[in-house]
């Protein structure tokens, strides 16, 4: 249980600012709060906040290399030299493998994809794809969401007579690779004002700048591939903010208006047909299903699926990658609990701000990413996870809010054999021998650099609100916070003194969950609420004494009507 809440006042210069907003919002005025928090300051920043606008969004051409992309993209197509669009097999890799072979299609045909194998080929730019390139004559690769340190790779196939144009968001190393042009805003002397895109969004910023360069004013086909970045965006967790905000904002909406005949299918698997989609449909039920083919079986079939236009071929793989899902859950519920089982005989491992680094040869490649980031998630720890594939212990790391498991990892980079990644999550392989020393090492800089708060589990509060403030402006209002991710997420609520209205009850498989039917001591209005894991809390709630909660709101609505339901994160119980 989470036992720290952590609500803080507002600075004098920020209760100012409150006090300002709150006139727009007279009805609501924790609405000006919430504003506050996110760095909002003025009538206009709420109107671009509230109403992203795609004219927003920075010039693509400011991104560093972009001209000498465009013109060797112009150049291949004018030449009608062969092009591969080449990309990583999870789902932002596949989203912009898709994005951009579908957009060059509307004016050129001499292209083919290509989705390296997990298993076989590793995460990367593989020589056997360089091998696979060359014997279709291909003499420009479009690589799309790795590439940024494949050095020698691009090296061997510029003397094949193989141009690239690197399409990346992960972290450079001081080395690039001699490519014909790089597109990668995180590069140190790269003034490209949103530094927090996607691969895929990478992707879209090249089409931009290509469409530009040709005259098209007519931006439609490529602003219809919005809801491709949207999942993207959802999937890879990066920040929900600037660009990528808009960009999700209008995704959504193509999303649930006309989406991608391959994401309407995967749409229709999941159950989700009519619904008012979210971030969060995408994280839990779209997302998981386009990544379970690169983590089963191959990724080149959820590109497939999202560049086909034919809805009957669409259904048909969707119900395979369904399959594949399923297969991915069951796999991923064994590793993690063979996980938990390691980490509980060695609890000494967890002393301290000690990060967990496990390994087990038997483990399938493809799950370890989630396993990791479940044992983040669970101790409060960064959590490297290692299998054995192609005769190294390969695998990733997830981290906790606000450490940089990048910086973590590349401590140790004369210990491993690749790495890559972003400050919340890493990919990495090393020798079999060099595990303990990499432990070593790593729990030596976590312990040095990791803060006690990062490894605390711990609550922030947004905002103190009565349930009488839950009214239909407040929803509306709140509605326009969308849509949610990090660095956006979705406002978390105290309310104080509540109290069983009578009905709650547990619920669950086992009894673990708490169905709470609560009533505030101001407005006696009756609000329901889940609180998953908290059945330890339950005898209190039934003797009918007060409570508090923190909880985010949860609004269903379905074309036509709408509820809502507390998520409830904490619960204290009043001692007295």
């Amino acid at each position: 249980m989470i036992s720290k809440w952590n609500y803080l006042p507002l600075t004098p210069e920020e209760q100012k600012t409150a006090e300002q907003l709150a006139a727009l919002y007279p009805n609501c005025p924790s609405i000006a709060r919430l504003l506050v928090l996110r760095g909002l300051k003025t009538a206009d920043d709420v109107q671009a906040f509230f109403s992203p606008s795609l004219s927003q969004m920075p010039d693509p051409f400011l991104m560093k290399d972009m001209d000498r992309a465009v013109a060797r993209l112009n150049r291949a197509l004018g030449a009608k030299e062969r092009i591969m669009v080449y990309g990583d097999y999870d789902v932002d890799g596949t989203t912009a493998v898709a994005l951009v072979y579908r957009y060059l299609q509307n004016f050129y045909s001499n292209m083919i994809y290509y989705i390296p194998t997990r298993d076989d080929e590793g995460y990367g730019i593989s020589m056997q794809s360089i091998d696979y390139a060359a014997s279709q004559g291909v003499s420009l690769i479009i690589v799309l969401d790795c590439g940024i340190k494949a050095i020698d790779e691009i090296a061997a196939a510029r003397e094949r007579g193989i141009d690239f144009i690197v399409c990346d968001h992960h972290v450079p190393d001081d080395e690039l690779p001699p490519a014909a042009a790089i597109l990668n805003p995180k590069q140190v002397d790269d003034h490209y004002p949103y530094k927090g895109l996607s691969g895929c969004g990478v992707g879209y910023k090249f089409m931009q700048a290509f469409a530009r360069s040709n005259g098209f004013t007519n931006l439609y086909e490529l602003e219809c591939m919005l809801d491709l970045v949207a999942v993207s965006i959802a999937a890879d967790i990066v920040p929900l903010t600037g660009e990528n905000r808009v960009m999700a904002f209008y995704g959504l909406r193509r999303l649930n208006n006309n989406p991608n005949v391959g994401l309407k299918s995967i749409i229709k698997q999941c159950g989700l047909t009519g619904k008012d989609l979210g971030i969060g449909d995408i994280i839990f039920k779209i997302g998981p299903r386009i990544n379970a083919s690169g983590r089963m079986e191959s990724g080149q079939e959820s590109v497939e699926l999202l560049v086909t236009r034919n809805p009957v071929e669409a259904a048909e793989i969707s119900k395979r990658i369904d399959q594949y899902n399923k297969n991915r859950k069951e796999l991923d519920r064994q590793i993690t609990i063979e996980a938990n089982q390691i980490i509980e005989q060695h609890a000494q491992s967890l002393e301290g701000k000690k990060p967990i680094v496990i390994y087990d040869r038997s483990w399938h490649k493809g799950i370890i990413g989630i396993v990791a980031s479940r044992l983040a998630e669970l101790y409060f720890r960064p959590s490297v996870v290692l299998t054995y594939s192609n005769g190294l212990a390969t695998g990733s790391s997830r981290s906790v809010k606000g450490f940089d498991i990048y910086s973590a990892v590349k401590s140790c980079r004369d210990l491993l054999e690749n790495f890559g990644g972003h400050t919340n999550a890493v990919g990495l392989s090393l020798r079999e021998e060099n595990i303990p020393e990499f432990r070593r090492r790593l729990t030596e800089y976590v312990e040095r650099h990791i803060d006690d708060e990062q490894v605390t589990p711990a609550i922030d509060i947004d905002c103190e609100i009565g349930f009488g403030d839950i009214n239909r402006e407040f929803l509306r209002r709140l509605r326009y916070f969308n849509p949610f991710g990090p660095e956006n997420p979705k406002p978390v609520f105290l309310t104080r003194g509540v109290v069983d209205a009578g009905t709650s009850k547990l619920v669950g498989r086992t009894l673990e969950h708490v169905k709470l039917e609560i009533v505030d001591g101001k407005s006696n209005r009756i609000i329901n609420g889940i609180a998953f894991g908290m059945a330890h809390c339950f005898e209190h709630i039934k003797q009918g004494k007060p409570f508090d909660i923190c909880y985010t709101i949860e609004e269903s609505r379905r074309r036509g009507s709408s509820s809502i339901q507390l998520m409830v994160k904490g619960i204290a119980i009043h001692n007295d």
